[in-house]
């Protein structure tokens, strides 16, 4: 099904100064448009992509900016806090549920498609313009709201006509469909992306943890990228294509990226400022089946005064937002960066097909040589190789801890052999990127046996009933995959190929004296192709030498073919 979050009503012309003077001050730092192509290049062309169907058809959501103003850290999490100090305080706490459901499906999703770098602040910003934070956390110990939250009947008046495709089972209404739950999935778009975020064995979307899960698969599509710019951006506007939207989102994430704090479930803000101008939507009947046709119906949007001297209607121009001068925004953590370091990097060095012992470390720092913290950085293995980091992705986006510290997950060598550059640069910044050197060594043995030890033995113009067999180790331990060559020599300290004597065949059958390319299996082991003998008897010598100098010569004896008796005479008469 090709049901996308898409786009719903513009924010109708009740946006205001403030708004817009909120939004370019909140997101100056991943302004909308702003677009990083593969080799770093941006552009502002418009980010909105071709119109899709909706998934939440064309819902409204919630068009409150948050405060311009962050707040300080809180003094303490537990109920009863404070919450911190600020003007943004009270909308920097997350309840408690809703909080933990963003945070788990942050690291299941670092796990199951680490290259995607989501941030549960992408989910809260996402879940506080659909439902105001579940209504404020109003949600039980599970996660399920107490009470559903349904966005319109989509009838086709004011919004998208969308007959019913679930029977009612999650919207409560059988003729039409609306957006269900703290994400505002609609059934038609939940019947492929629902997940069971909390291990009960359903996919709810009444549920912050399964919508929460859904929501970051459902922005995780394809090979998106979210610690980049344009896929941050593109994945925005694929749950909702509307320019505003994704202004008001980005806000939401900047502002939480500075900090957020815990507050008790259904102690939240609850939302306001509807995009269509309306009312929230009402809660849903208790009983699935039945619907009041009226329950959260939208009003039409209300006309916008004309703008007065000095701002937007009702604003006070000598305020931020009222249309007066407004303080200046803060650098990013990115902006903020002056050059990027090593943080202690070991030498990168491993075995084809081994981890790397050790991970890349950088550091980024301010222009006095402070530590900046949360910012991204994003580690590329150049060139066409194999070479990748774990989960076989060849970028990486890490974030700095408080220290300025970021460290990369291990790398993990292929089987292509050599050195191999990894590139360490800071995103949405543009600064000479790091670049560290990982080598990668052809696997070893260090030692190799025959593992049987019968004679080898044949005669001229035979072959050897027994095959040659043997197995390779590197510091006692099994040798797969070690590039091994045997060679039929002339002599213990002449190593040169043999002229004559046993052989091997080619493909098309021609005798051949030293076979290349050989590898041990998996438990070191390898077994040669079949010996032949040609006329010359005696006993003749087999070398073979693998990738770490491991050397092995075994004895092979050719006797004289056996003539055959003689006839008995004829008897006498």
């Amino acid at each position: 099904m090709a049901a996308l979050f898409g786009k719903r009503l513009r924010r109708s012309a009740m946006t205001t100064a403030v708004a817009a003077a909120a939004v370019a001050a909140l997101s100056a730092s991943q302004a909308p448009g702003l677009t990083v192509t593969q080799d770093g290049r941006q552009s502002t062309a418009d980010a909105t992509p071709p119109p899709a169907d909706s998934a939440t058809g064309n819902s409204p959501y919630y068009t409150a900016l948050p405060p311009l103003n962050s707040p300080t850290a809180p003094p303490s999490t537990g109920p009863g806090s404070p919450g911190g100090t600020g003007a943004g305080a009270s909308e920097a706490g997350i309840p408690a549920t809703v909080l933990d459901a963003y945070k788990k499906a942050e690291a299941e999703l670092a796990t199951t498609k680490p290259g995607c770098n989501l941030p549960w602040q992408l989910l809260a910003a996402i879940g506080k313009v659909e439902s105001g934070q579940a209504r404020g956390g109003n949600v039980d110990a599970n996660g399920t709201t107490l009470k559903p939250i349904l966005g319109p009947v989509l009838d086709g008046n004011g919004f998208a006509r969308i007959t019913d495709t679930d029977n009612g089972v999650y919207d409560g209404d059988t003729t039409h469909d609306r957006a269900v739950g703290p994400m505002q999935f609609i059934p038609s778009t939940w019947a492929w992306s629902g997940r069971d975020g909390n291990g009960d064995g359903k996919k709810d979307p009444n549920n912050i943890y399964d919508a929460a899960l859904a929501a970051g698969h459902y922005l995780c599509r394809g090979d998106r990228d979210l610690s980049q710019s344009g896929g941050l951006n593109a994945a925005i506007l694929s749950y909702n294509h509307s320019q505003e939207y994704l202004n008001t989102v980005l806000s939401w994430l900047e502002f939480y990226r500075k900090g957020t704090h815990e507050v008790p479930d259904g102690t939240g803000v609850q939302p306001g400022d509807r995009s269509d101008g309306g009312p929230s939507p009402s809660p849903s009947p208790s009983s699935p089946g039945t619907t009041s046709p009226s329950a959260g119906a939208s009003k039409p949007p209300k006309p916008s005064e004309p703008s007065k001297p000095g701002g937007s209607p009702g604003t006070d121009p000598s305020k931020p937002g009222g249309g007066g001068s407004t303080s200046p925004t803060p650098p990013t953590p990115a902006e903020s960066v002056a050059h990027i370091e090593d943080a202690g990097t070991g030498k990168l060095a491993a075995t084809a097909g081994d981890a790397f012992a050790e991970r890349v470390a950088v550091r980024t720092e301010n222009a006095a040589g402070k530590g900046v913290g949360t910012v991204k950085v994003k580690l590329t293995v150049v060139g066409d190789t194999d070479l990748a980091f774990s989960g076989g992705f060849k970028t990486v986006t890490v974030v700095t801890d408080s220290t300025g510290k970021a460290t990369a997950p291990p790398l993990r060598a292929g089987e292509d052999t050599g050195e191999f550059t990894v590139r360490a640069t800071v995103v949405d910044r543009k600064l000479p990127g790091l670049d560290y050197t990982a080598t990668v060594s052809a696997r070893q043995a260090d030692t190799i046996t025959r593992t049987g030890d019968k004679e080898l033995t044949c005669e001229a113009g035979g072959q050897f009933a027994d095959p040659v067999q043997v197995r390779a180790t590197y510091k006692g331990a099994a040798a797969d995959g070690v590039a091994t060559t045997a060679t039929l020599i002339k002599s213990k300290d002449d190593a040169t190929e043999n002229d004559k004597g046993p052989y091997f065949k080619d493909a098309d059958g021609k005798a051949i004296r030293t076979l290349k390319g050989l590898k041990t299996d998996g438990d070191g082991r390898l077994q040669l192709p079949r010996i032949y003998a040609d006329d010359a008897t005696g006993t003749f010598l087999l070398r073979i030498n693998t990738t770490g100098g491991a050397t092995l010569t075994i004895e092979l004896k050719v006797t004289a073919a056996a003539t055959a008796s003689p006839s008995a005479s004829p008897s006498a008469t």
